[in-house]
């Protein structure tokens, strides 16, 4: 007879089997920690790939409103420009002043 019973009827493999059953699932368990520790590198990797590449979103965002800042003031420098575009410009502009002396207040608290 090549298994073991107990008294409860069950069966155990031999031994050498359970010793090599217990090898196999140690290996296993290095090979998934191994994968783990590749995985969180590159995670560690791609999260700092994103928070570079929104730096640079927000590099460029500011960029973009300045040169729209630039556009307006260059709409305001022609003599051609209508009522309405008038009034646009002097509403951004108000909200300008209102935002740097927002700034300057916090700065002087």
């Amino acid at each position: 007879m090549s298994e073991d019973t107990n008294s409860g009827g069950r069966s155990f493999p031999p031994a050498g089997e359970a010793e090599l059953r217990v090898r196999r699932i140690q290996e296993k368990l290095q090979q998934l920690l191994r994968q783990r520790d590749l995985l969180l590198k590159e995670n560690g990797k791609l999260r700092e790939e994103l928070r570079q590449q929104q730096e640079m979103l927000m590099d460029k965002t500011t960029k973009l409103e300045q040169l729209q800042q630039q556009v307006e003031i260059l709409k305001a420098t022609k003599a051609s420009m209508s009522e309405g575009e008038k009034r646009a410009l002097e509403k951004r502009l108000g909200q300008y002043i209102r935002e740097i002396d927002r700034c300057i207040a916090l700065l002087g608290e």
